[in-house]
């Protein structure tokens, strides 16, 4: 399921499509989504992997909800692989895509429509598919959550 997917007519894209869980079953393991960012340009073709924390959802939803030109919103970084999206006056998004000691690309794609809302619905149906079900009661005591589908 894609969380992010954005593409132009020359070919320009970035996706980051959400795989399932990481450790399906597994307490510490459970919440934590694995992905996979398609780049691709004229100049870069890349599959790399990315991990999100249910944090990481959060932040998303809260930097996509104040995106205006000239500002950024991301996903990652602080645990491996950042995806830095840039806004600009003219329409045109900045990705910045950085794997550090393996990759760093700027990708210029000017998306078309609401993105920012199909974006907010893309992040919705993630978290319908997987819900967070692990609950950390204290730090480092996690449980499962009541509300845990089986």
């Amino acid at each position: 399921m894609d969380l992010i997917h954005l593409a132009d007519a020359e070919g320009n894209r970035c996706i980051v499509r959400v795989t399932g869980r990481f450790q399906p079953g597994v307490l510490t393991g459970h919440d934590i989504l694995r992905a996979d960012v398609l780049a691709s340009a004229s100049f870069v073709d890349a599959r790399l992997n990315l991990y999100l924390l249910q944090q990481d959802l959060d932040a998303w939803q809260r930097k996509l909800s104040d995106l205006v030109p000239g500002r950024e919103a991301s996903i990652g970084g602080d645990r491996g692989l950042s995806l830095v999206l840039r806004t600009h006056e003219d329409g045109w998004l900045s990705i910045t895509v950085d794997e550090p000691d393996r990759l760093t690309a700027l990708l210029g794609i000017r998306p078309e429509g609401d993105w920012v809302n199909e974006h907010h619905e893309r992040l919705e149906q993630v978290r319908l598919a997987w819900p967070r079900e692990v609950v950390e009661r204290t730090p480092g005591v996690y449980e499962w959550s009541p509300n845990r589908k089986r």
